[in-house]
Order: structure tokens, then C-alpha cells, then sequence
């Protein structure tokens, strides 16, 4: 049986993923990349004709073949054609549209597909997943997968690494203050023209530090955690403040000693968004810094011996990218436990 990847929508995450995928086929192997787009937009050929010069096939809705084709875009398969002969589908569609497509298509072929992987906010898509966070914790019976937020991963990378034993947390309890981004350098709307704060809910504050307390419980460890969220009128990086309070005591020489041995977080004494980005651009595998984190070293700060408190930026979407990958080869190779990053030919950078 052929090893089928299929992506659904092609926005921030989903664009670069079918990208990866394949350009990549061979060594993660796969047989074939598929995507799906839902509305014909000329705007938009250049893209899908890129991404099928790379050699993905592109599916749509069967009715709107006609309208695909009159802006100069051909469809290869019906939408749920593309789904029911995937091996692995990865759902990169807007925020709640995942778990709509779960119960719509998703659920009706769950007996064809070994798995099913959603981009972010889609909390009870399934289990919550960050490359190298949890990894023990999917199973080959769990047949949906949620991959957790950019923003999440790197409040789970700073928390692995500053309040962890292996897998076993010296946490009294850790806020942070998530600094987002308008929107992506490609989107054309949805940009603020000043900062935009968000609302409080819950035990946790804003989704980044539910669906990071949910990340850790499926390795059994529960986490005091609180999150804020605003939202800046830049198309950069988001950036994250943190504050970690920890059960025992801690010296600025061992923060810094235990950042240096995770090789998924990446330093920097840039203290702009822009020049992190840049370095990514031009640097980085893909144009993307594929580490959970980048920590500002100059910003890092010992309270009272045992508070840690700095800043770190977000690699917009490379860590959820990565995250995806290593998922999507879990499912089409479950025995085993590839290193992604090797496989990618990438680069985790040990300083930006």
C-alpha cells in the first residue's frame, strides 16, 4: 500500500508543509503528496501552481472543478477522493474548521486513514502532540492527533527545560505573557493597527497555557500554568514573556547550562523580532527557524533563587512544522522513532 500524505488547506502552516513534504518524499517515505484548496482564486494560482510543479496533486469539490480550471488551476482528485486514499491526513485549515471537517469527513473514514493530525487551536481534535514534549505518549491506537500552537510549543520547551527532571516537573507555577503577531507576513488581512489584548477564561487564562497543562498531562505531569495574550501590529515573531517559579533552588549559570543542553531551543542576543525573523529567512531550513524556542540571553533573570524570568521569541511556524512531520512519520512508520530533524537535512541552531 502506497504511503499517501494528504493537506488539507493551504495558509501559513498548510503552504510550506506541502512544500517540505514533497520536496522531501523520499526520505520520509512517502509515495505521494496531495492537497486540497476549497475556493478558485487566481490570486492564489501561482502558489498552487508552485506547489504542483513540486509535485503534489491538488484535489478540490468536484463542483467547483469547472471554476478551478477557468483560473488556470487543474484538479487531479474530488476532495474526499483525497482523503479516503490517504494514508495520513494533516487538517491546516483556520481555527475550528479542523474539528468541523473531523466530524463531517474525517470520522466516515477513519477505517481507510492510520491517522489524522490538526494544526493549533483545535483543542479536542485529539491527542495534543509537540516533537520531542511527548512523543512516548502517542500511541499507535490513537488514530487523531492534535499538534499543538507555535505559541504552545515554545511555552512546552521553556517549561521541559528550566522545570523538568526528565519527565517529572519542580514547578510551583509558571505565567506567561504571549505577545502574537498580527497575522503572517502571506496573509493579506486581518492585521491590527494597534495592540489588541485578550480576554481571560478559566483556570488558565488564554488557550496557550490550557493546551500546554493538556500537552503534559498525557506523560502524566500536571503543571500550574497561566497565560495572557496580546496582539501586535507586527507580521514578524511572536515573542513571549515567562516567569517561572520552581520548587527548588536555581542559579542563572545553571538556566543558562540547561538551555544549552536542549538542542530544540536556540539562543540569541538579538532583542528585535525583525532581526530573528531575518536570520530564519535567510538561514534557516525552508526559511524557518525549526526549534521549539529562541531564548534572549541578555533578558534572563534569577528572583529570589528559585524565579526565572526572560523573554524568548517564537519560530512562527517552523516548530509546529517540525512537530507535523515527526507525527505524520509515527503514523506511516509506527515501530519505530526517526530522528525528523535528521531526516529533514535540517539545521536546530545553537545560537541565532
Amino acid at each position: 500500500m502506497a504511503n499517501v500524505v494528504h493537506v488539507v488547506g493551504t495558509g501559513t502552516i498548510g503552504e510550506p508543509l506541502i512544500e517540505i513534504l514533497s520536496v522531501l518524499k523520499k526520505p520520509l517515505g512517502i509515495d505521494e503528496v496531495t492537497f486540497a484548496k476549497n475556493t478558485p482564486s487566481q490570486v492564489e494560482r501561482p502558489k498552487v501552481l508552485s506547489l504542483m510543479r513540486d509535485g503534489a496533486n491538488f484535489a478540490a469539490e468536484k463542483s467547483k472543478w469547472s471554476a478551478f480550471r477557468e483560473v488556470g488551476m487543474e484538479p487531479t482528485y474530488d476532495y474526499e477522493e483525497a482523503v479516503a486514499r490517504a494514508s495520513v491526513v494533516i487538517d491546516c485549515t483556520s481555527e475550528g474548521t479542523g474539528l468541523a471537517h473531523k466530524e463531517q469527513y474525517y470520522q466516515r473514514y477513519s477505517n481507510k486513514v492510520t491517522g489524522f493530525l490538526a494544526q493549533g487551536s483545535e483543542f479536542g481534535f485529539g491527542k495534543p502532540f509537540a516533537y520531542r514534549i511527548n512523543d512516548e505518549a502517542i500511541l499507535p491506537t490513537d488514530k487523531y492527533v492534535q499538534i499543538v500552537s507555535c505559541n504552545t510549543h515554545n511555552i512546552a520547551a521553556m517549561l521541559k527545560t528550566l522545570a523538568f527532571d526528565h519527565d517529572t516537573p519542580f514547578l510551583k507555577e509558571g505565567r506567561f505573557l504571549c505577545m502574537r503577531r498580527s497575522s503572517d507576513i502571506s496573509d493579506a488581512g486581518d492585521f491590527v493597527p494597534s495592540p489588541k489584548v485578550s480576554n481571560h477564561e478559566g483556570p488558565w487564562g488564554t488557550h496557550h497555557a490550557r493546551d500546554a497543562s493538556y500537552l503534559f498531562k498525557t506523560i502524566g505531569a500536571n503543571v500550574n500554568l497561566f497565560s495572557s495574550a496580546v496582539k501586535l501590529n507586527s507580521q514578524y515573531m511572536h515573542c513571549i514573556w515567562f516567569d517561572l517559579v520552581l520548587d527548588k533552588a536555581i542559579t542563572l549559570n545553571e538556566v543558562t547550562e540547561r538551555i544549552a543542553a536542549n538542542p530544540l531551543v536556540a539562543v540569541t542576543y538579538k532583542d528585535m523580532a525583525s532581526l530573528v525573523f531575518s536570520f530564519g529567512r535567510d538561514h534557516g531550513r525552508f526559511g524557518r527557524i525549526l526549534n521549539q524556542t529562541v531564548v534572549v540571553l541578555p533578558t534572563l533573570h534569577v528572583r529570589n533563587g528559585n524565579e526565572v524570568i526572560g523573554y524568548c521569541f517564537t519560530p512562527q511556524d517552523g516548530n509546529s512544522l517540525l512537530s507535523s512531520i515527526a507525527a505524520t512519520q509515527r503514523f506511516l512508520s509506527p515501530d519505530t522513532d526517526p530522528d525528523t530533524v535528521q531526516t529533514m537535512g535540517a539545521t536546530l541552531f545553537k545560537e541565532v
